[in-house]
This record gives structure tokens, sequence and C-alpha cells, in this order.
């Protein structure tokens, strides 16, 4: 005869909790589903206002001052933007990130380009060992770059240099006055141009594969779809790197501050923006003023991009 089983009882500690029952409503519910994502951003908005929006702050606060020594620290409201919008200096700087960008950017996103259309139609086997060599460049910071290219850009002792003398060509220009732009220039190019073919070689790695074979089918080669099916659908990449490139390039700091200690005489302190905002602060000891200068550059580059955007768009309209 078969037992009965009687069910066990569970004890009161091993029951779980029920929640209340106003947690359990349907408005609470919505409220609970709505507020998880929001959770989860949550740490990246502490270090946002940490790191960036109060710097900001802080620093808008003290372009807002001149501290004199006499007086001590006076608030003196929009008079350091007013004397940026008249200092030369300035002026001088922006103009020289601007005559550089538009020689160095084109030559550049001309060379990014050809890369990422080269990988894109290229050997499949060796498309991870060129990629990466193209990128490696990007992995090597700023500074490093700068005293590397330095070292061999070097007049008594750069490899360049001792060539050029060994061939009778003179010596080369690359770090006096005429010559610093398109030196520094160079590094730049070295350094970023496979970051921007990343993104390209990206945007073209979306595009489906039928399209190429629709027009192969109908006799186009190799340079046709590049030039007609390729970089019109990469447009938006290329206006992406465009943007990027304009902003990095106002600006621009490691390498002429690097050049300076060796070429004082051709790097000035306002060759470029961001050169002569650290030169205020940390040589001068004008915080207040430098800080005024800072958001006017800031202000500069906003008006640049969303002017290259305006025409970008404008001409894409048409």
């Amino acid at each position: 005869m078969p037992l009965l089983h009687t069910p066990t009882e569970v004890s009161p500690k091993a029951r779980p909790l029920a929640a209340p029952a106003w947690l359990q409503t349907g408005a609470v519910q919505r409220v609970r589903r709505a507020l998880v994502p929001y959770l989860f951003i949550l740490p990246f908005f502490v270090v946002l206002l940490i790191f960036l929006a109060y710097p900001l702050g802080y620093a808008f606060d003290l372009s807002l001052y001149r501290t004199q020594l006499v007086g001590g620290t006076k608030f003196i409201a929009l008079q350091n933007y007013v004397q940026v919008f008249h200092d030369p200096y300035f002026w001088a700087g922006v103009r020289n990130m601007v005559i550089f960008g538009s020689i160095q950017v084109p030559i550049m996103l001309g060379l990014a380009l050809l890369f990422a259309l080269l990988l894109d139609s290229g050997i499949p086997r060796l498309r991870r060992v060129l990629r990466l060599g193209y990128f490696l460049p990007f992995a090597v910071p700023s500074a490093v770059a700068a005293l590397m290219w330095g070292s061999l850009y070097g007049q008594s002792f750069g490899p360049i240099a001792q060539i050029a003398h060994a061939l009778h060509f003179g010596t080369p220009g690359f770090l006096t006055e005429r010559g610093i732009l398109p030196s520094i220039g160079n590094v730049v190019t070295w350094q970023y141009t496979g970051y921007n073919m990343i993104i390209m070689f990206a945007a073209l790695q979306a595009i489906p594969p039928d399209l190429y074979e629709a027009a192969r089918i109908d006799g186009a080669r190799d340079w046709q779809i590049a030039l007609r099916i390729k970089i019109p659908l990469i447009t938006p990449a290329i206006v992406v790197t465009c943007i990027f490139s304009i902003i990095g390039t106002l600006q621009l700091f490691s390498e002429p501050q690097i050049f300076q200690a060796a070429a004082p005489s051709a790097v000035s302190e306002f060759i470029t923006p961001n050169l002569y905002v650290y030169t205020l602060a940390f040589t001068d000891q004008e915080v207040n003023y430098a800080a005024a200068v800072a958001f006017a550059l800031g202000l500069v580059i906003a008006l640049l991009s969303s002017l290259f955007l305006f025409v970008v768009y404008r001409r894409r309209a048409r």
C-alpha cells in the first residue's frame, strides 16, 4: 500500500518576502521600468559632471575676473572676452591653423581615403597586416611622435641632415621659421591618417557587395566603382573625419610645444591658439585671461565646424 505524502510546511524563514502591495501596482512597475535605463547611464553622467562640466564651469568663472598686483582679484564681467577679440596674437594663431589645415587636412584625408579603398579591394590575406600597419602610428602618443620626428629633423644630429650633408644638399630647413608648419604637418599626417582610414574603411565594409556585382555586370571597372559607388556612399564618414580634423587642427598643441624646445626661434608662443593659452597660463601667470582665450577658441571651432557642415549639406541639397 503506497504511503500517503502530506505536504510539508515551509518555515516562515524560508518563505520569500512578498513586496508591499503598493509596489505591485501597474503605475509603479511602469515607473521602475522607465528608471532602469537611467540607472545604467548614471555613472557616465557622474563622470561627465566631474571631469567636464565642473572644469568648464570653473574655467568660465575664472574668465570673468582679473587678478592684479594692486587690488587683487576683481570681477570684470566680459572684458576679458572683448580683449581676446582684439588680441592680434590670438588671431595670428587662428590664421596659422586655418592655413595649416587647408593644406594638411586634404592631404591627410586623401591618403586615408586611398588606403581605405586599397584595403577594401586588396588581397584578403594582407588586409589585416596592412590595416594594422596603417593604424599603428595613431597608437603612438602625440608627445612621443613629436620627440621622434624632432630627432629626425635635427639640423646637427638628425639622420636626414646627415644624409643631406653627405650628398652636399645643404642643411634641411625643417626646424626653421618657414619650415616648421610643414614639419608639424608631416607629423600630424603620419599619425592621424590611419585613424581616419579606419573610419572610412568601416563605412566601406557596410556597403552591400551586390552593388559592386551589378556594376561589374554593366562593365564598370574598379576605379569607376570607387568613384561612382564607394566614395559617394561613404560621404557621411568623410564628413565626420573632416569635422574631427578641423577640431583637431585648431586644438594643435603637443607638436609645436615640443618643437619649441628644439627650435625656440622658429616656434613662436602664438603659433597655435592652444600654445598661446598655455603660455598665458603657465608662463605669464595670466590664468583669467587664458581661460577667456580658451573659451574664445572653442567658439571659433564651433563656428568653423558649423560653417563647414552648412556648406556641405547645402551642396548635397542642391
